[in-house]
């Protein structure tokens, strides 16, 4: 799924005739729509693909990404692991044109944090924690049955049972 942008996307959807004018010239309202569509589809697919396929592909743990946004979520799952290790988070997917909404809004009209993983979601989609050997063939699989795009967002890596945003992350517009 696409974490990171529900919330921006309902919030950006409802705008009084005011507040759209400080993102005018950032997203246009085709756009709003557009991104407002995507996330609805995005709330309303069903978890049940996913959970049978994290059973085949050997999952380590997963949770649903909601209102501790993704690092929030990360963090929670990292602590619950057996060994001590943290998530790194390299790939942030985002709905496209949210990214740079994202940031405007921030200096302008609310700072939704998305960029810093802590967005909260309404049905942000599932984190799931894989074997690295396995990661790939659940995207593919999950792709293939839902017809909506997975990412490997991430690593596991000896830690302190923590996550964070790497200081490279790769914005996904999706």
């Amino acid at each position: 799924r696409r974490w990171g942008k529900t919330r921006l996307y309902v919030a950006v959807f409802s705008l009084q005739p005011e507040t759209y004018e400080k993102l005018s010239g950032v997203i246009t309202k085709e756009e709003i729509k557009k991104a407002y569509n995507c996330a609805s589809a995005s709330m309303s697919r069903l978890n049940r693909t996913g959970a049978r396929l994290m059973h085949k592909h050997g999952a380590h743990g997963a949770t649903d990404v909601t209102g501790f946004g993704l690092l929030g979520h990360a963090r929670n799952l990292a602590q619950c692991q057996k060994e001590p290790v943290d998530f790194v988070i390299h790939s942030l997917p985002i709905v496209s044109g949210m990214s740079e909404t994202a940031k405007v809004a921030a200096k302008k009209i609310f700072d939704f944090k998305l960029h810093e993983g802590f967005s909260a979601e309404t049905s942000g989609g599932l984190l799931i924690a894989l074997p690295k050997q396995n990661a790939e063939a659940f995207c593919q699989e999950i792709e293939g049955i839902d017809g909506a795009p997975s990412w490997i967002i991430g690593d596991v890596v000896t830690g302190n049972r923590t996550a964070k945003i790497g200081e490279e992350v790769r914005v996904i517009e999706a």
